[in-house]
């Protein structure tokens, strides 16, 4: 990036921020320096400025560390700043190079390019390193009674971090070694026979990628340090993993003979359709944006799976797919589970793509028998490039449709949501379009095919700009904090969904609330109500004519309300985990807080129940909803992620390590 002598970006030294190369933040700056102006997330995480700008040197310096920047005599990489008098030395983690900045009294005299510079690839290693001290994220939620896998020494109990005096190689001025101070995980193994306390490990904090979360299906068995069980477990492990591996890249091989017209690569219009998108793309999004271009652009079908948790920005990812089918003169079709959502995904279609000469249509049962036929009758000649639907697209007339000649593109949005048959079925419909599965919690099978290498995968990790985690409240039903959460919602302008899963009662609990709170507006809906009354209620409720919307479970998907920030549900221990999460992920789409309040009913809570609460307590933070449907697995006992002959293995050295183990077999091979 080419320094202007009169202005610089400087931002913040976080994990995510950290990830993006030195372009990416030159690309972006323009929408940076106007998202510094509104969005608290930029406010808090960057400082743009300029010559002749008054600032306190003071409130800069410690701007500067409120940035995670690090003090120094002389500065030598990124992330680094040091002061002498007036002048200020930087190194902004957005740049390869570093900078002075002078002060004259409280006033920016100028800005100028300092010697000091690192390459990319250097660059990424720094910053990799000192991100590592800013915590471990694969390991953020751990709870003392956690079962953690150490690679060399097998599965041990957590007990928590512990701080020890160890002694240092560096010499102190007087010759001799001192002690410092360091951080350790404690885990604890099996006892002696002869009932001595048992064995304990210290993993240093520096070497925290020689451990993993256990994940399986039963109790793991805890063996001692000493002894060979575990280098013996492991072994067999890594032979059972070779086998599968083997097994897998022949199915793959078969697969991969079959060829497709490919997509054109990025035209003008495809450029100027994603320069019109208002949110800087989070790394992992542009990741996935290329890696889906990369297999459209091959004449090898694509058959990729989309991870990200809800709100991590899927649609607009999909979103650029489809316009490169479209504009490369194939169709597009989008598989939705509900109504409500391919509803909503036609209405912000159609806007998104608003200034392109693309013919978008839907076929729901929000839609006429009239134009449903009219429309099937324009997928026939090819004059729809964009077919939004339910499954209704998988109806005989409709897939007789879309078997034409000119289908390229099929998303199957909420993948998880569609049965095995139903899927086997779409992938009949042309054995040569790429397919793109889009999904917020993998299951069991597909996590086979994703780790198999039958399936491309792409990870969404990392939430947009200016997210914040859901504050999460797991109680006992009180129509106290019932009214008081939805009168400061309202108070703040904002929206409620009140989840109550039970059709035959939904009307008392609709009238009880009217009695709790007489001047706010209810609204009802359901699966059962016609598709006039469905529509009206939800635009209804979308144009603020209504406060609080009473649902079922059909408000799972999608659904993409900025001004719905609190959620309420009556009886959150009867609903599946991944299905929880879901839920609660349709609000907290902006940036302002956002409040769930999961309750259960008094008397009525089983031991699994509890747990899945507990889960979702714990597993808050953005991003958790692979954690979540790890934590479902495990509650359910739903083994057999790669087949029963090996869901035994996986529970001797745990779902994650085998995995690791599975794909290294698979790159071998390969």
């Amino acid at each position: 990036m080419k320094l202007k002598s009169d202005s610089l970006l400087i931002v913040a030294l976080t994990p995510d921020l950290a990830e993006r190369d030195v372009f990416w933040f030159s690309e972006n700056e323009k929408k940076i320096k106007n998202l510094l102006k509104i969005d608290s997330f930029w406010q808090n995480h960057a400082v743009f400025i300029e010559t002749d700008q008054n600032i306190k040197l003071s409130e800069f310096l410690r701007k500067l560390s409120d940035l995670n920047y690090e003090k120094v005599t002389t500065i030598s990489r990124p992330g680094e700043f040091s002061s002498r008098g007036g002048l200020v030395s930087l190194f902004p983690v957005n740049l390869n190079y570093a900078v002075a900045i002078d002060f004259l009294g409280n006033k920016i005299e100028s800005i100028k390019k300092l010697g000091v510079s690192v390459s990319e690839d250097n660059r990424d290693k720094i910053l990799k390193k000192q991100i590592k001290t800013l915590g471990a994220d694969h390991l953020k939620n751990l709870s003392p009674g956690d079962y953690l896998v150490h690679i060399d020494h097998g599965i041990g109990i957590y007990k928590g971090k512990i701080t020890l005096k160890t002694k240092t190689d560096i010499q102190n001025v007087r010759g001799s070694t001192s002690n410092i101070d360091k951080e350790y995980y404690l885990l604890e193994y099996a006892p002696p026979k002869n009932g001595a306390d048992p064995d304990k490990l210290f993993v240093p904090k520096d070497k925290i990628e020689k451990l993993s979360l256990y994940l399986g299906f039963v109790k793991p068995t805890i063996h001692r340090l000493s002894g060979n069980a575990w280098e013996k477990t492991f072994k067999k492990a890594s032979e059972d993993a070779e086998e599968l591996a083997k097994e897998l890249l022949e199915l793959y091989a078969k697969r991969s003979t079959a060829r497709k017209i490919p997509c054109q690569k990025d035209s003008i219009h495809q450029r100027e359709f994603e320069d019109m998108f208002e949110h800087p793309e989070t790394p992992d999004q542009k990741k996935a944006i290329s890696e889906i271009k990369k297999d459209m652009e091959s004449d090898e079908p694509m058959d990729r799976l989309l991870c990200g948790d809800v709100g991590f920005g899927k649609t607009e990812v999909a979103q650029r797919a489809i316009f490169k089918a479209v504009d490369s003169g194939h169709q597009a079709a989008i598989l939705c589970p509900t109504t409500i959502l391919s509803d909503q995904h036609f209405e912000n279609f159609k806007k998104r793509f608003e200034k392109f000469p693309f013919n978008i249509a839907a076929l729901n049962r929000f839609e006429s028998k009239k134009n449903q036929k009219n429309t099937i009758e324009k997928l026939k000649k090819g004059t729809v490039d964009i077919i939004i639907g339910t499954h209704r697209l998988l109806s005989e007339d409709v897939f007789s449709a879309l078997s034409g000649k000119k289908l390229g593109l099929l998303v199957i949005d909420e993948e998880q949501r569609f049965g095995v048959k139903q899927k086997e079925k779409l992938k009949k419909l042309k054995e040569n379009i790429d397919i793109l599965s889009l999904s917020a919690t993998p299951i069991p099978r597909t996590l086979h095919l994703a780790l198999s290498g039958l399936k491309q995968v792409s990870q969404i990790n990392t939430p947009p700009f200016g997210r914040m985690p859901i504050n999460t409240n797991v109680l006992c039903y009180d129509k106290n904090v019932v009214k008081e959460a939805i009168k400061k919602e309202i108070e703040r302008n904002g929206q409620v969904y009140f989840l109550h899963n039970k059709i035959e009662t939904i009307n008392k609990t609709m009238s009880d609330l009217k009695k709790l709170l007489p001047k706010i507006k209810f609204d009802i809906v359901h699966g059962r109500l016609s598709e006039k009354e469905l529509r009206n209620v939800m635009q209804k409720f979308k144009n603020k004519k209504s406060d609080v919307l009473i649902a079922t479970t059909i408000i799972e998907n999608g659904l993409d309300l900025k001004n719905v920030n609190t959620l309420i549900v009556d009886d959150a221990a009867r609903l599946g985990l991944s299905q929880a999460h879901q839920i609660r992920g349709r609000i907290g789409r902006h940036t302002v807080p956002a409040y769930a309040y999961l309750m259960y009913q008094k008397n009525s809570l089983t031991e699994d129940g509890k747990k899945r609460l507990d889960a979702l307590k714990k597993y808050s933070d953005l991003g958790s909803g692979y954690q979540l449907a790890m934590s479902d697995l495990q509650i359910r006992g739903a083994g057999n992620i790669l087949g029963k002959k090996q869901s035994g293995t996986i529970n001797q050295i745990g779902l994650n390590l085998y995995c690791e183990v599975l794909n290294d077999a698979i790159e071998r091979l390969k």
